[in-house]
């Protein structure tokens, strides 16, 4: 059974269940689906929905921040009751690491020798850890790797 379906199934539960949170993040997710399959004209497949899964992940994680800045822990609560859920459908993430491992191949595969080549690397790693892992941790991990050269 693919993702598309596994969440189809569990909205049909979550309807009879009555589980209004649930219903209502899993509409919004199979309307971003459908979206994501209008712009690209095809299909999805299982990876393809899971970088929509870790997008609006992501969008939620912004938001509570946001709210929290603002002080507003009712909707700091319900962003993250939906983060749960919306995670249920995401791959498993990687270790630090796992993900050290890889960022060490590509560089040693690249050649980069400084934080100027963090393109080239980045451009190799994130395919490799599509969906199983933060860009932004992934960045963070590149950017330790590297060595910094002195601009002075």
């Amino acid at each position: 059974m693919n993702l598309l379906q596994t969440i189809d199934n569990d909205l049909k539960k979550a309807l009879k269940a009555k589980d209004a949170d649930r219903v209502s993040v899993l509409r919004m997710l199979k309307s971003s689906i459908h979206n994501k399959e209008i712009e690209v004209g095809k299909e999805l497949s299982d990876e393809e929905i899971g970088e929509v899964v870790g997008k609006e992940t992501r969008s939620r994680e912004e938001s509570v921040a946001e709210y929290k800045k603002g002080n507003r822990p009712d909707l700091v609560e319900s962003e993250e009751k939906e983060i749960e859920i919306l995670k249920t459908y995401l791959p498993e993430q990687l270790s630090d690491n796992e993900i050290e491992k890889i960022v060490d191949e590509v560089i040693a595969d690249t050649g980069a020798s400084s934080l100027a080549d963090i393109g080239k690397v980045m451009g190799q790693v994130m395919p490799k850890l599509s969906g199983k892992a933060d860009g932004a941790k992934v960045s963070e991990i590149v950017k330790n790797k590297l060595p910094r050269t002195n601009s002075a």
